[in-house]
């Protein structure tokens, strides 16, 4: 076929018969030398179509138009028909109409912009090669090399979100938001458990691949965690990148990690995540292993990567252990003060940090975002007649991977050495009640389930959270209620320690020892009847303490 003949004339009528016979859709892909470089069979409604290998330039079309039948005689082109042009920067996407085993018309679509096309048609057979066909590809050409040119390479990614559950599907497309991504179609296939090889069912994923095309999707994001085998196989047969709701996390935590610890914690995470998800993962890339097929000089670049990443594991593992026994000092410091802390805990986007600045009148980053609060922030501030220590941590959310709450652990321990932990709930939430159990899975799983808790129920004061009780109503974006929350806060602290000055004989020594390690003492005298020690200590031991020296 000439190089300025868009379609021939003869192999339309071919792909018509053969159309006609098979009853299936068939594609051709023919370059601009008029060389044909790929045919595909499909099926009566759709054909895949072959990853691409000869992109000139990412900045300009493809190079390759693709001509495809319609077995029902309508050539018109569908939305599918569209995406994929807008996807593959085809030269152009053309559909022709068979009746009754001819070729009735052809509709050919060209790019006008990014995501735009127009569309020309019904063409008849006899201009199917007509050289104004070809000008068209040219004229696509300039305009999107010229679009290309000044516009900004980063763009928002359109997301596909895919889930076996309907639980979670509004976070997935709000954590996908968060991560700068556009949600732009759901679906959810109801099973009991996921797929082996594909997480949802093969058919299923044959239709994903098919919204690639009609939504001009850039990713897939499903809403558990993959296999390494299920990522493969995803991204195999969509042809697309494909990641997990732990990946989605992961991404959201490296935008948001400023200090160097909340650095080193997300990439610790990555890194345990990507080790198993090597290419390649198994024996099948190993040289290791001995064997057929494994032989040869030195390690493979699987092996010497994995080697790397497993060196970094613990670079970074050490200089956090660094970084933690830094923090154990501070820790110790604010313990020796004497000064009772509080721990604001909750789901992510409750209004913690948004609390903590009406609670300390400062002006930490509060956004409506989920994990607007990466880095642990502790500020000092005096609620009502008390001075407290107030430390804001990191957010829960549904299925916290388990990479991020180990190497977070020692930012989430914060809450575990407060006296007073303030569970912050977004009333307004129609799952406010699922989010507190996942907060108060977390808290378990780090041993602080059992510390002395004050129920916040924020946004309280929104119609969605009307008749939403079990704990203190507050509104910390208008400053509603806290004066009641300040003081539960203080009613709990006195209610938990007292201040108390003893006078403990030298002969009863190892009292001062069980005295350090139950409370903070804030000075030590040396009197004619013994050591003169004030402290600050938990009601009921200091109760203890006082009939021992009585008696």
């Amino acid at each position: 076929m000439g190089k300025d003949q868009f379609f021939s004339r003869e192999m339309a009528e071919e792909m018509a018969r053969l159309t006609a016979a098979t009853g299936r859709e068939i594609s051709v892909l023919i370059e601009r030398n008029g060389s044909v470089c790929d045919v595909s069979v499909g099926h009566f409604n759709r054909v895949s179509m072959p990853e691409l290998t000869t992109r000139r330039n990412t900045d300009r079309l493809c190079g390759i138009r693709c001509i495809h039948s319609h077995p029902n005689g309508n050539g018109m082109l569908s939305n599918v028909d569209i995406g994929t042009l807008i996807q593959a920067k085809f030269d152009a996407m053309a559909a022709i109409g068979v009746v009754n085993g001819r070729a009735e018309h052809l509709f050919a679509a060209y790019l006008t912009s990014e995501d735009t096309a127009k569309v020309i048609g019904p063409v008849p057979p006899a201009l199917f090669g007509h050289k104004s066909l070809m000008d068209e590809i040219a004229v696509a050409d300039r305009i999107i090399g010229r679009f290309e040119a000044y516009v900004a390479k980063e763009k928002n990614e359109n997301a596909v979100l895919v889930g076996i559950d309907q639980r979670g599907m509004e976070e997935l497309a709000e954590l996908t938001r968060t991560a700068g991504g556009v949600p732009v179609h759901a679906t959810v296939q109801s099973r009991p458990s996921p797929d082996n090889a594909y997480y949802v069912g093969r058919g299923k994923a044959e239709e994903l691949a098919l919204l690639r095309g009609e939504t001009n999707a850039d990713l897939y994001i499903f809403n558990d965690e993959l296999s390494p085998i299920q990522a493969r196989n995803l991204e195999a047969l969509i042809g697309a990148k494909v990641i997990d709701r732990t990946g989605l996390i992961l991404d959201i935590f490296a935008q948001r990690a400023k200090s160097r610890e909340g650095k080193l914690q997300v990439e610790l995470a990555q890194l345990k995540y990507l080790l198993p998800r090597l290419s390649g993962t198994g024996t099948s890339m190993s040289r290791l292993g001995g064997g057929i097929g494994t032989r040869g000089p030195g390690e493979t670049k699987l092996e010497v990567d994995r080697r790397r990443i497993r060196r970094r594991i613990y670079e970074l593992e050490q200089e956090i252990q660094t970084l933690d026994r830094q923090r154990s000092v501070q820790k110790g410091r604010r313990e020796r003060s004497g000064i009772p802390t509080l721990a604001l805990v909750g789901y992510t986007n409750a209004g913690k940090s948004t609390l903590l600045n009406a609670l300390c009148e400062e002006d930490t980053l509060a956004e409506d975002k989920l994990f607007a609060t990466l880095d642990p922030l502790t500020r000092r501030t005096r609620l009502l007649d008390t001075e407290c220590l107030i430390t804001d941590t990191v957010g829960f959310v549904q299925k916290l991977p388990h990479e991020l709450v180990d190497a977070f652990r020692s930012t989430l321990e914060e809450a575990v050495g407060a006296d007073l932990i303030v569970h912050v709930v977004d009333a307004s939430s129609p799952d406010w009640r699922n989010q507190m159990q996942v907060v108060d899975g977390v808290l378990h799983e780090l041993g602080a389930g059992t510390l002395p808790r004050i129920i916040a129920l924020n946004k309280a004061d929104l119609p969605m959270a009307d008749g939403i009780g079990g704990g203190i109503r507050i509104s910390a974006k208008t400053g509603w209620g806290l004066d009641r929350l300040k003081e539960a806060i203080i009613g709990e602290i006195h209610r938990q320690r007292v201040r108390v000055t003893l006078t403990i004989p030298y002969q009863k020594g190892g009292l001062l020892s069980r005295i350090r390690a139950n409370g903070t003492v804030l000075s030590e005298e040396y009197a004619e009847t013994g050591m003169v020690v004030t402290a600050i200590l938990p009601q009921e031991y200091a109760s203890r303490v006082q009939a021992e020296l009585d008696g």
